[in-house]
């Protein structure tokens, strides 16, 4: 292996991914005229009605630049800043939103929780809403969950429904943050509506950016009675696009015809053949389950700088040796046995690869 190659693709981030030919297509056509500014244009209306359609559910629909402000400003409308959320302690809301529900909320203090793979339990919920109810601490008002999870997991239905039963028992509210809920609905095969509002979810930051759209999240709200004057935040949030045409049009493009599950799922599928690939690879363990478009991985130190000398680009995120390796909608078959085949390779001469003098830990956001 020559040192470095230059590689088209690589595993760090879905994020790195280009835009999608849907998403092109549509913000192309948007282009080729004047239109009304702030949202009044067709393309915002056809995009909210697409996914009210998604959902079979007449929710309140709005347009933020990124997953950070939907998920800040979703918790803001459900928080006052006297209240508490509690989410898994490897959340994005805890560990990369450099503090914006606390910020957005004006102070709402975020719990973090521990659980098996990335998934929060009912008993460990009930447990950490009985741990305090005093005047003395902040008061629990919501529960974040994550879907499909930080680790790669996926909550099922049922498991949903048995959280969303704990949160009603208790009058607590329900955000998901979802972005890449995508990934997570192509893994499950079940209806949207399913992992959402039937299971008890109240507000949904529906990603869009990790599966082939240029920027921009939709905060999508089932229990209308929480939205109201979400406008007004948005706006002084700095999140009111006036093109809003170019934030919504590739989201036309995206939901109009199913390419929003197709390209979900084709970057499941290239994580399912990576990690069968990892598998197979001597001294190598997977951390946690394969069950939508990400594979963690432990490997050692050597190796780890030795795949950067190459030329691959990825993450460690939960410990220096903890890689992160995702795929997105336009990996390809020949991506993941390129990488498999130089990491094959160099697990093989570990043992001669030199130690780093010091361990590095390279982050970033999702």
């Amino acid at each position: 292996m020559k040192n470095p190659k230059p590689i088209a693709r690589h595993f760090a981030s879905d994020n790195n991914a280009g835009i999608c030919p849907e998403a092109w297509a549509a913000l192309s056509e948007a282009n080729a005229n004047h239109a009304v500014g702030y949202g009044g244009d067709r393309w915002t209306r056809r995009a909210c009605d697409l996914i009210r359609e998604v959902f079979e559910m007449d929710c309140d629909v709005y347009f933020v630049f990124n997953g950070s402000a939907a998920n800040g400003l979703a918790l803001a409308s459900l928080c006052q800043s006297y209240h508490s959320v509690l989410c898994h302690r490897v959340a994005h809301v805890e560990n990369d939103e450099c503090g914006g529900p606390e910020f957005f909320t004006g102070g709402a203090k975020i719990r973090c929780l521990s659980g098996d793979n990335g998934k929060l339990t009912p008993k460990v919920i009930e447990e950490a809403i009985a741990r305090r109810t005093d005047l003395h601490f902040p008061k629990t008002r919501a529960i974040s969950l994550t879907q499909a999870t930080e680790l790669g997991t996926v909550y099922t239905p049922a498991e949903l429904r048995a959280i969303g039963r704990v949160a009603r028992r208790h009058d607590l509210k329900v955000h998901m943050d979802g972005a890449r809920f995508a990934n997570a609905l192509a893994s499950l095969d079940v209806a949207p509506k399913s992992i959402t509002w039937q299971a008890g979810v109240d507000v949904l930051s529906f990603g869009a950016t990790k599966n082939g759209v240029p920027v921009g999240e939709a905060v999508v709200f089932f229990d209308r009675t929480l939205s109201q004057e979400f406008e007004w935040r948005a706006k002084q949030a700095g999140q009111l696009a006036s093109k809003m045409r170019f934030i919504t049009a590739p989201w036309v493009g995206l939901l109009s015809d199913g390419a929003w599950l197709r390209h979900a799922a084709h970057a499941n599928q290239m994580a399912r053949r990576l990690a069968n690939r990892l598998a197979r690879i001597p001294g190598l363990r997977l951390l946690h389950p394969r069950q939508a478009n990400a594979v963690f991985v432990q490997l050692p130190q050597p190796v780890i700088e030795a795949l950067h000398k190459v030329g691959w680009h990825f993450y460690t995120l939960t410990g220096p040796c903890d890689a992160r390796f995702m795929c997105a909608w336009d990996t390809t078959a020949e991506d993941v046995d390129a990488f498999a085949t130089d990491l094959a390779a160099l697990m093989a001469r570990r043992d001669q690869l030199k130690a780093p003098r010091g361990q590095t830990r390279s982050r970033a956001a999702k």
